[in-house]
């Protein structure tokens, strides 16, 4: 295999469990907020937030959206219907948002083999997170995961002002790890922020495609190295 000096990881869905969290917080938020109003169940309620959602994510990463937009946004539109107008809807969204955050928190943890992924790869190389989380969210999860100490660097897109895919972010870890982008090679789950995002940078990729949740978007597309579970990655590097 191609010898490596460093390692670039995303955080959400490659070490942490967000799909988990999420998933959690948001059954919460519709207990909480009688969203049974809207919808009957919450499975109605989950395919009306997740593609929206998705949507502005895409948007936050080409910096066509602040962070702040994208926190009310995703909660406001799918309640518009709710007998509550003006401020008082948006009042409301911005709680939701709030308490989501708040119980994405509560809910994290790692997938399973992160540790031991981490814990070998960090024996081999420095490691440094790239993500788009946002920052109050991910320094909570990086710091309480107990994997603050194998990591070399941080980086949340929010704090050094360039997001995934763009590849200026990816070029800051370069500078930060006095590494070129033919000798490091990157780790993700998402195609668009991390794969193609490394692609632009020119750095070699390795994407954790999970057969499970592939979608038609999903096809044709490629990575450097493709492979379905993360602890996948020790045989690579």
């Amino acid at each position: 295999m191609k010898p490596y000096k460093a390692i670039f990881l995303d955080w959400d869905d490659t070490i942490g469990d967000w799909k988990t969290a999420e998933h959690k917080a948001l059954q919460d938020i519709y207990a909480t907020y009688r969203l049974d109003r809207l919808y009957p169940a919450f499975e109605d309620y989950l395919n009306t937030y997740k593609p929206y959602n998705l949507e502005l994510w895409g948007m936050y990463g080409r910096g066509e959206v602040t962070k702040e937009w994208l926190q009310l946004q995703r909660f406001l539109k799918p309640i518009e219907g709710l007998p509550v107008t003006g401020e008082g809807l948006q009042e409301l969204a911005h709680k939701m948002g709030a308490e989501f955050l708040r119980l994405t928190n509560k809910y994290f943890c790692l997938l399973p083999d992160a540790e031991e992924v981490v814990k070998y790869l960090a024996s081999k190389y420095p490691l440094t997170i790239i993500s788009n989380g946002f920052k109050e969210v991910q320094y909570y999860k990086f710091e309480h995961s107990g994997m603050a100490k194998y990591f070399t660097h941080l980086l949340i897109s929010e704090e050094v002002g360039i997001n995934k895919p763009q590849p200026g972010i990816f070029q800051i870890a370069l500078e930060r790890n006095g590494v070129t982008a033919d000798e490091v090679v990157m780790v993700g789950d998402s195609y668009w922020s991390d794969i193609a995002g490394a692609k632009a940078a020119g750095i070699d990729q390795i994407w954790i495609k999970d057969e499970r949740v592939k979608g038609l978007e999903d096809e044709g597309l490629t990575a450097t190295y493709m492979i379905s579970h993360l602890a996948d990655v020790m045989k690579i590097v």
